[in-house]
């Protein structure tokens, strides 16, 4: 499954923004929601599919986390901004 991923350490209440130009599923997951997804199994996650840019993902509490950004099964070269706000 080919996405692009990075792991941050977040807080309650900050916000995680994607700015790109294609439509595309933007998630924020654990660590053990994330293996999950990785391994096909399932998962549970805050954000969705996204069409039309910013989308704002609202961190629930405090600890890593896990930012994905998924085609669909599609690939394309992308070109996205992903900013932490708070």
């Amino acid at each position: 499954m080919q996405h692009i991923h990075a792991r941050h350490s977040l807080k309650e209440g900050q916000i995680v923004k994607l700015v790109c130009d294609t439509q595309c599923n933007f998630m924020l997951m654990d660590d053990t929601n994330y293996s999950n997804y990785k391994n096909g199994r399932g998962y549970k996650y805050f954000g969705g599919f996204y069409t039309h840019f910013p989308a704002r993902i609202a961190v629930s509490r405090t600890g890593s986390w896990n930012v994905v950004i998924d085609l669909g099964g599609g690939s394309a070269n992308i070109k996205y901004d992903l900013t932490i706000i708070g």
